[in-house]
């Protein structure tokens, strides 16, 4: 006949009592719109009530059964002490508060609400200790109770004195706080027995109960035996049920737990955190644990009937109850309360009633009077009305305010997570005293000895569990998950608990997220190791109470040094905000700031290690280990890699690494110190070991940055030596972790390459590969432990040859491409595998570079006329294969750019082999051999395809520029070898002639000289000089040719072009002077060769007149010359001690005397021509104006000339400055060229 709407308070799940275990109830189910709690109004004054059922493990409700009058209670009913389905499985524990709060109730609750602990809820504690707390100012009796701080929560506990000295008396423990507390607090302490009066109100009260549900109102009296045995009996059984003491820190060196309370699930390659999937308790130890689900639960099982989310006015409570709550009525559920008729109801009574029916959001009150047991009347009372009741008037505003007052005093006192403190007031007294028992027991010979020590930690950790599972969601709590986990390593037993400690020093280490930058939150806040102790750095002193006043009793005044705070008297808790709590939200525990990479790995490495020592100390050995000491350094070998065969040695290496690899895939597992694959200490070491490992690779990447290679070899070394134990103790290698590996061996090859790079610097490098922190060679020792370490030695070691350096670091990157391919992690990770390649392409064009840098050495340390050696062409081989797979290697991920990189330092590779063939033979007979034409001609092949490889200059011009230039150098040494050494034994002129003058057109069309770049000028130079060489070979050929006026004539127009165009870009450029003038030399000896073949004296004049007009252009060199013979003179005077580094090439005096002398001659046989050849004109020919002018300023500058050229002290300045005067009145005096 129950109502299933329950007053909107209660929803227990369907079927709850037929599964007859946990069942928790969604937010989602316990909180509809429909059953969001009550707020009473009452007298005026508003006191607010909310109360969410979030567990419930009653049966459907029963309608209360109205007894008939008369009824006599002290008969028991037939189904007295039954099972009944109506009742569910719980029997009696169901009915009635006679069941005593176990020790540990408000643990129980916690571990099943664990969201709530620490953020949401103020307080979990048993509804009795709650309604306790709230009647102390009306209560004399005694009030004894365990506080602990888990956050912003604090978990309240009955602490039964008398039960737990009843036990030291039998077992001997907790002796330190009996004999305190006969010190302090009751001197003459005995056991007080309860009365019988006691006993009998139990009994009736649980007969009455049965009645009510009974049904049918007739008393059913059992055998006159049992009504006098069995209340005692089962209510004594109870009792010592309800108070049952754990021992006292004996505990198994592990702990498990009901697998159910959490199902959160775990991210790849993190544990699931929580204690219980791993072990149990060794088999020397016959304790029972702590967590499990059994009958020796002790007092950790969440036993309440219901668990309730009560707001009260501001404080939130988790609250467990076993109030009976029945159907009918006005409403839908009242409760249910047995009364004496002759005692009327005092002030406890009824705030103990009107709490209860707060708590479980009861609206009614229905009370059945007797009078020695038998019915009298009903009478029904609404909750609101039970304050007003008649003896029993309190006030709702005085209950709150005692309520924040308590909660505040603890609040602000009760500030050390793990610490158990005591509520402590004695019968009879005002005071309220709290104690600090952790503190207290720290003072006796053994620490461990607090019982709650163990429960807390584990909710600490439990706690911190929680929040780790929503660490994405959840980063801005890291410093608070910090503070649980480092208080729940404080309060263990290192070497009981060592699960518990590694598992939470791995939690520590995964907070620091070691592959994300530093987090900017929090950053003004310094590193305060002290905030790991509490939340707040001194214990607040309350404004109003004197916690050094006298105690009332009259015993010793420094007693009160005991407390931590002190209540001088309980009526102070009903004054409104009297204890003023400035800790109702807890303070954000500061995170680490880790200013950077290396600290943040420094705090990591330090849990790591911390981890791996509690796991190393449960490992039994079965056999002695090899004796080492963790303080002794590993010695790091380092030897000469070249006296051990080199890259030969590397290779054997390098083939037992990949059979390595191959048999992780199978899952071989092998272990030194005896560990058994799927134990605790297996899946914990494995975690922390991969931990230090990443560690270790991020610490490498950090010095890498820092150009520290040393230190970032010796990172990388012990990342990768983790990783070798790692994957000794992997029984299923996952492909993360393969991956990790591919990372770290592309990373070695890195530093390896780098070490290589700056060889200058090698002793403090190796200074820094040498040297070990304490902390390393710790984490080493463990590891050592599992295996040799030496699965990567052929990668780490740091060499002092170069070729080995760049064959370990080839290697390395060979090996990380090879993970790659063992488990397809290539198409799941690109990014990584295109980094790989382009690592293995970059190495082996710098492997191929140093041998071809080595085959140029030999070269050039060669005698001439000596043939290739052997060694050379060994050289050039090993140089080119590198190349080739560089090549294979970019094109491989579409490396347009990098691949023509390499195309072009293989065509140079050609271009040194051509330059190896030059040199055999007779120098005076030297010729163009084919050998060098034929790796001319390969070298030409690899530029063209460098080309097609880039497409367009758009994709990368500045490489595209480079490949232009070294195609155009390679036709353009070509070209000279072949005119300068024309094969004539071979070839005919005429042939060579055509191949050197189509080399040239090719090296000028892959020359730009119109882009505006740092290498235009050498491109106009280069340019210059291939029109500079083509006009000298066409000028050669029309002096030695014969017959074909055509071909001549031909000849003639080229040459005559080539001359203008190398005279233009010479023009162009300052430093190439002397090339200028040689040109403009060659231009008038090739108008004096055409002069020649002229039979007319104006044909020759005519000729004259240009020849004479390219030596007034040839004023711009000499002016050149002059500003650069200027710059000479004037450097010495104004920077002596400075060199002219900056400044052109010094100019070479003796070319420019030689030309300079060449020049006078040649103008001065110009001028002398033109005098006579203008004189015979004049004598046959009538006077021409022109002409004489002409003539007479031929003769002056000739005259001038001659008298110039025959002082022979004269200086270079001196001579070129007469030049430029002699040039300037040509060109004005028109110098007989028709303008």
């Amino acid at each position: 006949m129950g109502d299933s709407k329950e007053a909107g308070a209660e929803a227990p799940p369907a079927g709850a009592a037929a599964r007859g275990r946990l069942s928790l109830l969604s937010q989602g189910d316990s909180e509809e719109p429909s059953a969001q709690g009550s707020a009473l109004f009452l007298g005026g004054s508003e006191v607010k009530s909310r109360a969410v059922v979030k567990y419930s493990s009653a049966p459907p409700r029963t309608a209360f059964a109205r007894l008939e009058e008369k009824t006599d209670l002290k008969l028991p009913p037939a189904n007295w002490l039954r099972e009944s389905a109506r009742l569910g499985p719980a029997g009696t524990t169901i009915l009635g508060n006679s069941k005593k709060s176990k020790p540990f109730s408000s643990f129980g609750m916690a571990y099943d609400f664990i969201d709530s602990v620490g953020n949401d809820v103020d307080v979990v504690s048993d509804s009795e200790n709650i309604k306790k707390l709230l009647k102390i100012p009306y209560s004399k009796s005694h009030v004894s109770m365990a506080v602990h701080r888990i956050g912003r929560t604090l978990l309240l506990d009955e602490l039964d004195i008398q039960e737990l000295f009843m036990r030291s008396s039998q077992t001997g423990d907790w002796t330190w706080l009996k004999e305190f507390y006969q010190r302090l607090i009751d001197q003459k302490w005995q056991r007080k027995k309860k009365s019988k009066e006691h006993w009998y109100q139990k009994a009736i009260l649980s007969k009455f109960l049965y009645y009510s549900i009974n049904g049918d109102g007739a008393a059913q009296p059992v055998p006159s035996a049992a009504e006098q045995q069995e209340p005692s009996s089962s209510d004594q059984t109870n009792d010592s049920d309800g108070a049952s003491w754990p021992a006292p820190f004996e505990m198994p060196s592990s702990v498990s737990e009901d697998p159910s309370a959490s199902s959160q699930g775990s991210e790849p390659l993190e544990p699931s955190y929580i204690v219980g999937h791993v072990a149990s308790a060794p088999k020397e130890q016959n304790l029972t644990t702590l967590f499990n689900d059994g009958e020796n639960s002790q007092g950790l099982k969440n036993d309440f009937v219901r668990n309730i989310l009560w707001t009260f006015e501001d404080i939130h409570m988790l609250v467990g109850s076993n109030m009976p709550i029945f159907g009918g009525g006005r409403y839908p559920a009242v409760s249910l309360r047995l009364r004496d008729n002759n005692k009327p109801i005092n002030v406890l009574t009824g705030i103990d009633y009107w709490l209860d029916n707060l708590i479980c959001n009861v609206p009614e009150l229905v009370m059945c009077f007797h009078v020695n047991g038998i019915v009298q009347k009903y009478e029904m009372i609404k909750t609101e009305e039970i304050p007003n009741l008649e003896n029993s008037n309190f006030s709702t505003k005085v209950i709150k305010d005692i309520a924040q007052n308590i909660l505040s005093f603890l609040k602000s006192n009760c500030t050390k997570e793990g610490h158990t403190y005591w509520l402590f007031k004695a019968s009879g007294s005002d005071i309220v005293k709290l104690y600090d028992l952790t503190t207290l027991c720290e003072e006796t010979e053994d620490k461990y000895q607090n019982p709650f020590t163990m429960p807390v930690a584990i909710l600490l950790y439990k706690v911190a569990c929680n929040m780790m599972m929503k660490k994405n969601q959840n980063k801005k709590h890291y410093g608070t998950i910090r503070t649980l986990l480092l208080n729940c390593v404080r309060l263990l037993d290192k070497s009981r608990h060592p699960q518990i400690i590694a598992s939470a020093n791995y939690m520590l280490s995964e907070l620091f997220q070691l592959d994300e930058p530093k987090k900017e939150e929090n950053s003004e806040s310094p590193l305060n190791e002290n905030s790991d102790e509490s939340y707040s750095e001194e214990e607040e002193e309350m404004p109003d109470s004197d916690e050094n006043g006298s105690y009332s009793t009259g015993s010793d005044p420094s007693d009160d040094n005991k407390a931590v705070a002190v209540i001088k008297s309980v009526g102070e808790l009903s004054v409104p905000e009297k204890y003023k709590s400035i800790h109702q939200i807890r303070p954000s525990c500061a995170f680490p700031v880790c200013h950077d990479t290396e600290e943040r790995c420094r705090l990591v490495l330090s849990y790591v290690l911390e981890g791996l020592k509690s796991v190393d100390s449960s490992i039994k050995k079965e056999s002695d280990l090899p004796a080492a000491d963790p303080n002794t350094p590993i010695p790091l070998k380092y030897e000469d890699e070249s006296a051990g065969g080199g890259p030969e040695g590397l290779e054997k290496q390098m083939a037992l690494f990949l059979d390595k690899m191959g048999s992780l895939q199978k899952g071989n597992y092998s272990s030194q110190s005896g560990m058994i694959p799927g134990s605790w200490q297996h899946k914990m070491k494995l975690q922390l070991i991969l931990k230090s490992s990443k560690a270790y690779y991020v610490l490498s990447d950090a010095a890498m940055s820092l150009q520290k290679y040393g230190r970032a070899l010796r990172y990388i070394k012990l990342a990768l030596q983790s990783h070798d134990t790692y994957c000794c103790l992997c029984t299923n290698m996952l492909s993360e972790v393969l991956l990790f590996l591919s990372q770290y061996l592309t990373l070695c090859g890195d530093i390896q390459l780098m070490l290589a790079q700056n060889a200058n610097n090698r002793a403090a490098h190796l200074e820094e590969f040498n040297y070990q922190t304490k902390e390393d060679q710790e984490i080493l020792h463990s590891l050592h432990r599992e295996s040799s370490c030496q699965g990567f030695a052929w990668a780490t070691d740091l060499s002092t040859d170069l070729e080995s350096q760049l064959s370990v670091s080839c290697k390395c990157y060979e090996a990380a491409n090879e993970i790659l391919q063992f488990s397809d992690l290539k198409s799941q990770n690109p990014e990584h595998y295109v980094q790989v390649l382009k690592r293995m392409g970059n190495i082996r064009n710098e492997i191929g570079v140093f041998y071809m840098n080595q085959a140029a050495a030999l070269q050039s340390e060669r005698v001439v006329s000596k043939s290739v050696s052997t060694a050379e062409q060994q050289l050039w081989k090993k140089s080119f294969s590198c190349f080739e797979k560089g090549i294979h290697n970019f094109e491989s991920i579409d490396d347009a750019t990098n691949a023509a990189l390499l195309l072009c330092n293989t065509g140079r590779l050609m271009r040194i082999c051509a330059q190896a063939h030059c040199g055999a033979g007779d120098e005076f007979k030297r010729e163009f051999s084919p050998e060098e034409g034929l790796y001319y001609n390969k070298a030409v092949d690899y530029y063209l395809k460098a080309l097609r490889s880039l497409g367009t200059r758009d994709i990368h011009p500045a490489v595209w520029d480079s490949v232009n230039w070294e195609l155009s150098t390679t036709y353009f040494t070509m070209a000279t070898l072949q005119q300068d050494y024309a094969p004539l034994s071979r070839k005919a002129q005429e042939q060579i002639e055509k191949e050197v003058s189509e080399a040239m057109m090719k090296s000028l069309k892959h020359c730009d000289v119109d882009s505006v770049s740092a290498r235009q000028p050498l491109c106009q130079y280069r340019a210059a000089t291939i029109h500079h060489r083509l006009a000298s070979m066409y000028h050669s050929c029309l002096r030695n040719q014969v017959g074909d006026e055509h071909l001549r004539k031909q000849h003639r127009v080229l040459a005559d072009l080539h001359y203008s165009k190398a005279v233009k870009l010479f023009q162009l450029l300052k430093d190439a002077p002397c090339e200028l003038l040689r040109v403009q030399l060659e231009r008038v000896a090739f108008a004096e060769f055409q002069m020649t073949s002229q039979n007319s004296n104006v044909g020759k004049l005519k000729t004259l007149s240009g020849a004479l007009d390219t030596m007034v252009r040839t004023k711009h060199a000499f002016q050149l010359i002059r500003e650069e013979l200027v710059e000479e003179f004037a450097q010495p005077k104004s920077q002596e001690t400075t060199p002219a580094a900056d400044s052109s090439p010094s100019l070479n005096r003796e070319e420019v005397i030689k030309l300079l002398s060449i020049f006078e001659s040649r103008l001065s046989l110009l001028l002398l021509q033109s005098i006579k050849l203008l004189s015979s004109t004049k004598k046959k020919t009538s006077s021409n104006l022109e002409e004489d002018v002409v003539l007479k300023t031929n003769k002056q500058i000739y005259s001038q000339l001659l008298r110039a050229t025959a002082n022979k002290t004269a200086s270079l300045s001196e001579r070129i400055d007469i030049l430029v005067h002699l040039l300037d009145q040509l060109a004005r005096g028109g110098g007989g060229a028709v303008q």
